[in-house]
């Protein structure tokens, strides 16, 4: 380990452990004003309590059968993010309150009470906006003929990250929807597990995925997570056994009529490019493309591809994270046309980490194609 990495982790620690300092210290100012004597008592039991919560998730990774501690370490993530938002803010409050000449312990006590409850409407909203997923509907025009159908529907769902907190209750909604829209092609842009297939499939959660069909099949690719879960190749055959094809820069002709392109995830450098996967394909067909991460629509629009799907941005899935998604990627959101290109991309079925989302919303896309000779 070089001495950049080392200092990078140790800059980290040492400012995640600020936060916690910062966090707690807030806690203990309220408590102390609510309820001394309890604190004065349990203080050491505070601090532990403090440090377990910031560190649960770590533990987590350590004892991964112990599932309730991946979950609470998953809603501490989302408790720092507005902590560090709302408490600076609450932090003023009281300063200017007492130096409006409020009684100390009153403005502490009365703005504590405000910050819990913006905490507690963030919370069921966020989980509302995970757990209540919505379908999107668009439509769009392909200038190409295909001679089996003129039109087609496609059920478009990511980041599932199917496995702890995004369970079994939630695929089943899933299914349900889609198979309200009823789809000729249903496409699995990555992240379909979190990390480990492990809880995916202790839960049956595989089996349940079998009841996914459409009469042109059920196709997905590789998200960073199963990358990161290094079980590539015990995924895969899950797949391959309840006929989900995970397709890793591969090629298929769909009815001998239109192309699907799908690609591995950016996070495996051998993987080819766009040019590569298409140089060979009649482009008198429709092309479309599955990639996880939408990193490469211009170089899929210079390619000729038809459509793209991407997921991989969760829009951010706690605001204000999505003015950084924003910023990096071309498309985080929603669709875009690019010349003859028609690039989606989904906020995501799932969540990663808490099951909060805020200023995003999990749900499934719903294409409808229009094949036009020009």
């Amino acid at each position: 380990m070089n001495v950049r990495v080392i200092l990078s982790s140790l800059v980290f620690i040492f400012a995640y452990n600020a936060i916690l300092f910062y966090i707690g210290w807030n806690g203990w100012v309220w408590l102390d004003t609510v309820w001394p004597q309890w604190i004065e008592l349990n203080l050491f039991v505070y601090n532990l309590v403090i440090i377990f919560l910031g560190y649960s998730y770590l533990f987590a990774r350590f004892l991964e059968k112990v599932s309730f501690l991946k979950i609470i370490g998953a809603c501490w993530f989302a408790l720092i993010q507005y902590a560090l938002l709302l408490l600076p803010v609450a932090n003023l409050i009281v300063y200017v309150l007492k130096s409006a000449g409020v009684e100390s312990e009153l403005a502490v006590f009365y703005t504590g009470i405000t910050t819990i409850v913006l905490f507690i409407f963030i919370f069921t909203l966020g989980l509302r906006n995970a757990y209540s997923p919505i379908v999107r509907t668009y439509k769009i025009s392909i200038s190409k003929h295909v001679e089996t159908r003129s039109k087609l529907k496609i059920a478009v769902a990511s980041d599932m990250h199917f496995g702890t907190l995004s369970g079994k209750g939630h695929l089943s909604r899933m299914i349900k929807l889609i198979k309200e829209i009823n789809p000729d092609l249903i496409l699995l842009p990555g992240d379909i597990i979190d990390d480990n297939p492990r809880p995916f499939v202790e839960k049956k959660m595989d089996q349940m995925m079998k009841d996914l069909t459409a009469p042109l099949g059920v196709f997905g690719v590789l998200g960073n997570h199963e990358y990161y879960g290094g079980q590539i190749r015990e995924f895969t055959k899950i797949m391959k056994d309840i006929e989900i094809n995970i397709l890793q820069d591969e090629v298929i002709l769909i009815e001998n009529q239109l192309y699907l392109v799908g690609r591995k995830d950016k996070t495996d450098k051998k993987r080819q490019s766009i040019k590569q996967l298409v140089q060979s394909l009649d482009r008198n067909k429709p092309i479309f493309l599955i990639d996880h991460q939408p990193t490469a629509l211009q170089e899929a629009m210079e390619n000729k591809i038809d459509l793209s799907v991407s997921g991989h941005t969760h829009r951010g899935q706690m605001a204000p994270n999505h003015l950084i998604t924003k910023r990096i990627f071309e498309l985080d959101w929603g669709y875009k046309q690019k010349e003859q290109l028609h690039a989606f991309v989904s906020s995501g079925y799932g969540f990663w980490g808490p099951p909060i989302r805020i200023g995003s919303r999990s749900e499934i896309l719903q294409i409808e194609v229009e094949f036009k000779k020009s």
